[in-house]
């Protein structure tokens, strides 16, 4: 299966950012998902963004995606030029970085999905501006997009043919999103694939984001989904994501070879 392998940094988050860069490489990964408050700190401590690009060189990784834009979808219209004015610094440093996505999250609380998709459109406009695609996430424990076809939906009424979704394989299990769900989308609307595994002790629909588990050792089918995105000819790529904290406090070079081992396994299972 023709993909990039890629890390997500939540991870191993507590390393500091240079050292996030490093361990992603050594650990074999070519592609490091990055999070821009993580640069924005490393800024405000006294580092320059170019030495976290001098690193990223350094080590021969490229970047994929970049994480997150938070806020936008419901703000209120007095402050929504606030928050899009933060999309777009957000934009210009995926671009910097040479990443072809932003990840867009939706709303925490309910809200219409009349005026996300309507945001979205503007951020799709602003995207073409900066030299950055923002693409939709949708989270299964906030309360306005939760589910993979709800995402689909933003996307479609988006109307926009910059318009993607990211896949994320823990989200779309703790709403109770299908296969079928899946199958429906088009390889061109997916932008990027999270992979992560559920703990195996709480049903779906009840987890939040330290509940996810290393591949391998929850109850998501991984290889099924795997094998859809195949069939659909996806060759983007597949981000390690883990917010664990049990994995946080062990030695990230130990972790990171687990799931570097288990997700070539896995992918060259398929």
């Amino acid at each position: 299966m023709p993909v990039t392998l890629c890390l997500n940094t939540s991870t191993i988050k507590p390393q500091p950012m240079l050292d996030k860069i490093r361990l992603t490489a050594e650990a074999g990964f070519p592609a490091i998902e990055l999070w821009i408050n993580d640069i924005y700190e490393y800024v405000g401590q006294g580092g320059e963004v170019r030495d976290i690009e001098k690193a990223i060189a350094d080590h021969g990784l490229t970047v994929p995606s970049m994480i997150s834009a938070r806020g936008w979808g419901e703000a209120i219209e007095i402050e929504y030029p606030i928050m899009k004015d933060e999309v777009k610094r957000r934009l210009e440093m995926t671009a910097r970085f040479g990443a072809q996505w932003l990840v867009c999250s939706p709303p925490r609380m309910p809200c219409g999905l009349w005026q996300v998709t309507a945001r979205y459109k503007d951020l799709l406009e602003l995207g073409r501006q900066m030299g950055a695609k923002p693409t939709f996430e949708y989270i299964s424990f906030f309360k306005s997009v939760y589910s993979l076809p709800q995402a689909w939906q933003v996307v479609q009424d988006a109307d926009d043919p910059d318009a993607t979704l990211i896949v994320d394989a823990f989200h779309g299990w703790n709403s109770n999103s299908t296969l079928d769900d899946l199958k429906a989308i088009p390889v061109e609307r997916i932008s990027h694939y999270h992979i992560d595994d559920a703990n195996p002790n709480i049903p779906p629909c009840q987890q939040m984001d330290p509940d996810r588990v290393m591949i391998g050792e929850g109850p998501i089918d991984l290889k099924a989904e795997l094998t859809v995105l195949k069939e659909k000819g996806y060759t983007g790529a597949i981000s390690l994501e883990l917010f664990q904290h049990e994995l946080w406090a062990r030695d990230p070079a130990e972790v990171l070879k687990i799931g570097f081992d288990r997700l070539t396994e896995l992918i060259e299972s398929v």
